[in-house]
C-alpha cells in the first residue's frame, strides 16, 4: 500500500515539473522568434538603407564619371525655341540621370533608373515607370521610390512645399520642376501617372513629372503623390550646374 502511494506521489509531482518545462520552452521559443523579428525589422529600417546607400552612392559617381569622359559623354544640341531635348527611353535597368531635391538635404542625389521592379526600387534607387514621359517631354514624367526602407528615397516626400524645385540631371541637362501640390490615394489610382494625371480624357500641354511613394511611411495602404511641372531646363552644353544644387552636384561627383 505504501508502493501504491509513492508511485502515485511520483506521478502526481511529475506532472507539474512536466508542464514547468514545457512552459519554459515554449517561453525560450517566444523569446527567440521575438528576437528573430527584431532583427529583421532592425534589417528593414536599417540593414538595406545601409546597402542601398551604398550603392546608389556609387552609381551617382559612376554617372557622373561618365559625363566627365568625352569618349562617353554625349553633347547636348543648343536650345532650339525654348524646348527641352527629350532622350528616348532606354532598355529596364538603364540609369536616366540623378535626381537632386534641395529640400531632402544638402548631400541629396539619388540615380532615377529605368523601370519599377522591386530589383530596381529596392537597390538602385528612384524607378521611372516605363511607358511614361521622358523627362522634359511633354506629358507625365512618372517615378516611384521606398519612404522608410531601401535607402528611403523618397522618405521626405510629404515635406515638399509648393515652389520647390526638383533637378533631374541626364546626359543632355538639368531638367528643372517645380513642385506644386500632393495628395493621398488608394493603390488602386494608376490614373495619376496618365499623360495628364487624374484626368483620361485630357491631352497633355505642359510637362509634368508625378512623385509616387508608399503611405503613411511605415506602411503600404495608401500612396502619397507629388506633382510638378517643368520651369526651365539647362543644356550639357551650358556649362555649369544650376547654382542651387551646384554643391550637390560636386559632392555627389566626389569632387569634395
Amino acid at each position: 500500500m505504501l508502493q501504491l502511494q509513492d508511485s502515485a506521489a511520483r506521478r502526481f509531482t511529475r506532472g507539474p515539473r512536466t508542464f514547468r518545462r514545457t512552459v519554459l520552452v515554449l517561453g525560450e521559443l517566444l523569446v527567440t522568434a521575438g528576437f528573430i523579428v527584431f532583427l529583421f525589422v532592425l534589417w528593414q529600417l536599417w540593414g538595406t538603407n545601409m546597402a542601398a546607400d551604398a550603392r546608389q552612392r556609387e552609381m551617382v559617381r559612376e554617372f557622373s564619371r561618365n559625363l566627365a569622359d568625352p569618349a562617353a559623354a554625349v553633347a547636348a544640341p543648343a536650345v532650339v525655341d525654348g524646348r527641352p531635348t527629350v532622350a528616348a527611353e532606354p532598355a529596364t535597368g538603364t540609369t536616366l540621370g540623378v535626381v537632386y531635391i534641395p529640400r531632402f538635404g544638402a548631400d541629396y542625389a539619388r540615380p532615377l533608373v529605368q523601370g519599377t521592379s522591386p530589383a530596381i526600387l529596392d537597390a538602385l534607387g528612384i524607378g521611372h515607370y516605363e511607358g511614361t514621359a521622358m523627362p522634359g517631354a511633354v506629358g507625365n514624367v512618372a517615378v516611384a521610390g521606398h519612404r522608410q526602407t531601401h535607402g528611403a528615397v523618397l522618405d521626405n516626400i510629404d515635406e515638399l512645399v509648393p515652389g520647390d524645385r526638383i533637378y533631374i540631371q541626364t546626359r543632355d541637362g538639368y531638367y528643372v520642376y517645380s513642385f506644386r501640390n500632393s495628395e493621398v490615394v488608394l493603390p488602386a489610382r494608376t490614373d495619376v501617372l496618365l499623360p495628364v494625371p487624374a484626368q483620361p480624357d485630357a491631352a497633355a500641354t505642359e510637362r509634368y513629372l508625378t512623385m509616387t511613394s508608399c503611405n503613411p511611411r511605415f506602411g503600404s495602404q495608401e500612396r502619397v503623390i507629388a506633382y510638378s511641372v517643368l520651369e526651365r531646363w539647362q543644356p550639357a552644353s551650358a556649362g555649369p550646374p544650376p547654382a542651387e544644387i551646384a554643391g550637390q552636384v560636386q559632392r555627389a561627383a566626389g569632387e569634395d
